[in-house]
């Protein structure tokens, strides 16, 4: 039993969904979604057990090419993100209705294959074409379901489209670089080229603009709010609670320990690149009106400080990163499944035209108040976890770095404690806000008991990331 039975369920699932047609894609989807995770959990037990769930055979010969599938413990940890919120996603949606829908949910299990391959590849092709496959479900997703002006709607996904795919070319070149080099894809022999600081300093900006496009990093983030706005409430998750990772992922994964000269002579820039993200993102969400963009804005603050964590190229920082990145994936999707249920009620996502919410449905005000909370890091939550060891690990480094990498903390509980006031708590809207039901309820549930079980107990999650963190970090610190 080996990794690539999680793949083989999501396609499978893809196009059994399909199949099945409109009436019936939601719960096949949902079924092949829950298998995948029960899988998921299946061989993370063989892995805690000492069995290689890894996966190898040789796929083209001319150039050398591997089917090559690692599952350390930070590709199982990214893999259990993806196979646990695939499932929520998609239990969300139930309260819409969707045309064509056995293609927006084949769509669905599609992406999740893409994104679970990209976290699971070992081999720099097979990587980059997982990478270049999440890229068009989410495209037909935004465009053909989402929400506003189409004409709008189109601008804003055709400049991500463009903008990921000519990022994602860069890191495509860098890759046949370091294939004439190695002779090989493999990631372990990529590791153990021995490239000049030069090399290692274009092969690093190579990665870096796919990666910070990806995120996003500011100054290549002007596509996120527009597209979070404009995609349905499904495509923001997926967007934001898994397919932001990816970049994240690929930095500890391959630009830190295929170019660790550049990474360690230029550390202070991209810190400061990343807590600028910080700030930055946290003032523009201060003059947000709309829900959706609010939260957009938000996301890139919180993604800002996991991106700063990872160039501290410190154990803290990478283990604090990837802590923040699973603990931010629950809370972002919790924070856009609230924004559209009220919008199935409202129908509009402006802030100021909410209010008055809490005296109609107080579980839905307190489920709301508990993921704003975590949101902000509140002790006791995920989010504070992962949040105070990247902090830790920027103070290592600079304590300025810190103090600014925290106004995230300090900004975030201003302006969504702000949100939740008018939204929550404001003058009473003219129209009816039904209760929520026991599909939302149950999903915004499962969502708060892993950030708060995690938040209390985390050490689960820092054991199976640990050794992974430490091998990467002696390869980095080889040079």
């Amino acid at each position: 039993m080996n990794v690539s039975l999680i793949l083989i369920i999501l396609l499978v699932g893809a196009f059994a969904t399909y199949i099945a047609g409109d009436k019936l894609a939601s719960k096949v989807a949902l079924f092949f979604g829950i298998a995948a995770l029960g899988s998921s959990i299946v061989l993370l037990n063989h892995y805690n057990l000492g069995e290689n769930i890894s996966f190898l055979c040789q796929w083209i010969n001319q150039p050398n090419v591997s089917f090559a599938l690692k599952a350390d413990g930070l590709a199982m940890a990214m893999l259990l993100l993806t196979t646990a919120l695939t499932p929520i996603i998609i239990y969300t949606s139930f309260g819409n209705e969707y045309k064509n829908a056995k293609a927006f949910y084949s769509l669905i299990l599609f992406m999740s294959f893409a994104m679970a391959g990209t976290f699971l590849a070992a081999d720099g092709l097979l990587y980059y074409i997982f990478w270049e496959l999440s890229l068009i479900p989410i495209y037909f997703i935004a465009l053909i379901w989402g929400n506003g002006d189409t004409e709008e709607r189109k601008k804003a996904v055709v400049k991500f489209f463009i903008y990921t795919l000519a990022g994602s070319l860069f890191m495509l070149i860098a890759f046949i670089y370091l294939y004439q080099k190695a002779g090989s894809f493999l990631i372990e022999d990529l590791y153990k080229l021995n490239l000049s600081t030069t090399e290692q300093l274009w092969i690093f900006l190579a990665f870096f603009l796919a990666y910070a496009i990806k995120i996003p990093i500011i100054p290549f983030h002007t596509w996120q709010a527009n597209v979070y706005q404009k995609a349905p409430a499904v495509g923001t998750m997926l967007l934001s609670g898994i397919m932001l990772k990816m970049g994240l992922y690929s930095i500890i994964r391959w630009q830190l320990p295929i170019a660790p000269l550049a990474a360690k002579e230029y550390m202070y820039i991209f810190i400061g690149l990343g807590i600028a993200g910080v700030i930055y993102g946290s003032i523009v969400a201060l003059r947000q009106k709309d829900l959706k963009k609010l939260f957009a804005y938000s996301s890139l603050a919180h993604v800002g400080l996991i991106a700063a964590g990872t160039y501290t190229l410190t154990i803290d920082g990478l283990r604090g990163a990837v802590l923040q990145m699973i603990a931010h994936g629950f809370v972002v999707v919790g924070l856009f499944f609230i924004s559209e249920i009220i919008f199935r009620r409202y129908e509009t996502r402006t802030i100021t035209e909410m209010g008055g919410i809490r005296t109609r449905s107080p579980k839905f005000a307190s489920m709301f108040l508990i993921l704003v909370l975590a949101s902000v890091a509140l002790p006791t939550t995920f989010n504070f976890v992962g949040e105070f060891t990247v902090l830790y690990s920027l103070s290592q480094i600079n304590v300025w770095f810190a103090l600014l990498g925290g106004t995230t903390i300090i900004l975030g509980a201003y302006y969504m404690l702000k949100m939740y006031q008018q939204v929550m708590l404001g003058e009473t809207n003219t129209k009816v806000f039904a209760d929520v039901t026991v599909k939302e309820g149950l999903a915004l549930v499962l969502i708060i008991a892993v950030l708060f079980f995690f938040g209390l107990y985390p050490k689960p999650i820092t054991e199976l990331i640990t050794p992974s963190l430490e091998e990467i970090l002696k390869v980095i610190n080889r040079a």
